[in-house]
């Protein structure tokens, strides 16, 4: 069975349930376990990950706005495999930023309806995995 190591940058639970409940569906279909880390605020981005390169993970779901004010986009890419970080937020221009910063994937949250963001974050981590 294959472990994979999953950071999440988001501060919304209905959003991190959403997550969650995809994450499972997939664990179920494939030979996969899923380890993962949920942060929801910047500093502890910056305390937690920035501060510890030696901390690794598989794959990054990257919001952008956090509840503290601050932004998730202030982890430091350099330590990921852009082509395994996913922007996952509700905001296009945030999502573009990100695809500045160098990201190559993004799967938009509509809070109106959460399933479609599901569907699609489902899509992509199956393609990356």
């Amino acid at each position: 069975m294959k472990d994979v190591k999953i950071l999440v940058l988001e501060d919304d639970l209905e959003t991190i349930e959403n997550i969650l409940s995809v994450l499972r569906k997939i664990e179920e279909e494939k030979e996969v376990a899923f380890s993962v880390t949920v942060i929801p605020d910047y500093i502890q981005v910056e305390e937690l990950i920035n501060k510890n390169p030696q901390v690794k993970f598989d794959i990054l779901l990257l919001d952008r706005d956090c509840f503290l004010g601050g932004s998730f986009h202030n982890v430091d890419l350099k330590n990921f495999d852009n082509d395994k970080v996913i922007s996952i937020s509700s905001v296009p221009e945030y999502n573009d930023h990100a695809k500045a910063l160098g990201i190559k994937r993004v799967v938009s949250k509509d809070y109106s309806d959460l399933s479609i963001f599901a569907g699609n974050l489902e899509r992509e981590l199956k393609e990356i995995i």
